[in-house]
């Protein structure tokens, strides 16, 4: 029986494209990818695959499911399955430098960043492009280690901090701060590779702006995402030439599923500093526009799932 096989490493965050699928009768099977065994001997099963690895999966205890998800999609690959969001898709998830490159090709701006391998390039790389600065790892999710430094001694104070977490690729992010006339950024989200909506994000708590149920924590604590009334906001009627651009780069990565983020600064320019293609969805802010972000994925799957059973059919 073909199925959509859902690839992924966070049980909470699957929770609801699983109630979407069972509203349209879906048969599906997940793949939770930390550990096993893949027999490459062996064929995949028949179906559609859809990846949802996060480059935040090692903060779960899971460090190697990316590279684990990376060889599972080869194999895929090899047997010529369905995927939605495979190889280049991943190995854009989990490198921010790689996100900027392949955006810069169809002409989006991302804020001046140099790339320090090792704490002691960080200061020189920061004073290289001049303070305030944002700090960041390579391979993050959810906004993890971004922190936003005003000058030399602050950055230094920053990094004698016990607390602060190298990167897991070990790779720092020294980037140019970009100064927004209002504290907020916009998530545009995508799905089979066309613009769904875009969400107006308050940035004036911090930095870490997952918008999905499992992220909203109490105040006080790491994640600021604690107003899920006013900090996520569907922007009804948004539009922008970045969608077009948007829409050619995710088609020429084999992306079919994905959240990016932008910032406008006081001139009106636009940065583009995030690709998600891990996305999640606000679930109070949909219900207040009327939307499900985790509903237009399931269609998607389901559609596809059925041309490619009609393709197998008219084959045989």
């Amino acid at each position: 029986m073909r199925k959509v096989h859902v690839i992924h490493e966070n049980d909470a965050w699957v929770a609801p494209l699983r109630a979407q699928f069972a509203r349209l009768g879906t048969p599906v099977a997940e793949w939770f990818l930390d550990r096993g065994a893949l027999d490459l001997t062996q064929a995949p099963p028949d179906g559609v695959f859809y990846n949802r690895m996060s480059a935040s999966s090692h903060t779960r205890g899971h460090r190697y499911a990316p590279e684990y998800t990376a060889a599972v999609l080869e194999w895929l690959a090899r047997h010529g399955r369905t995927m939605v969001n495979g190889p280049r898709a991943l190995a854009l998830e989990i490198n921010k430098i790689a996100q900027y490159q392949a955006l810069a090709a169809f002409g989006v701006s991302s804020p001046d960043t140099i790339a320090a391998i090792g704490r002691e390039h960080i200061a020189t790389a920061a004073e290289t492009l001049g303070f305030p600065v944002i700090l960041k790892h390579n391979r993050a999710g959810k906004g993890l280690g971004v922190k936003l430094l005003l000058s030399a001694a602050g950055l230094a104070e920053h990094l004698a901090a016990e607390e602060v977490e190298a990167p897991v690729d070990g790779i720092w992010l020294v980037q140019r701060y970009i100064q927004a006339p209002e504290p907020f950024i916009t998530r545009v989200e995508f799905v089979g590779g066309r613009f769904l909506y875009a969400v107006r994000v308050d940035t004036s708590q911090g930095f870490e702006l997952c918008p999905a149920d499992q992220c909203q924590i109490e105040a006080g604590a790491a994640c600021p995402a604690v107003a899920p009334g006013a900090k996520f906001r569907i922007s009804e009627g948004f539009a922008s030439p970045l969608i077009a651009r948007y829409e050619a780069f995710l088609a020429a990565n084999d992306i079919g599923i994905a959240g990016i983020e932008f910032i406008v600064d006081r001139d009106g320019t636009p940065w583009t500093y995030d690709v998600n293609t891990n996305t999640n969805y606000n679930p109070e802010a949909e219900a207040i526009a009327g939307r499900s972000g985790m509903g237009a994925i399931a269609r998607h799957l389901t559609d596809l799932l059925h041309a490619t059973r009609d393709v197998a059919a008219a084959a045989e």
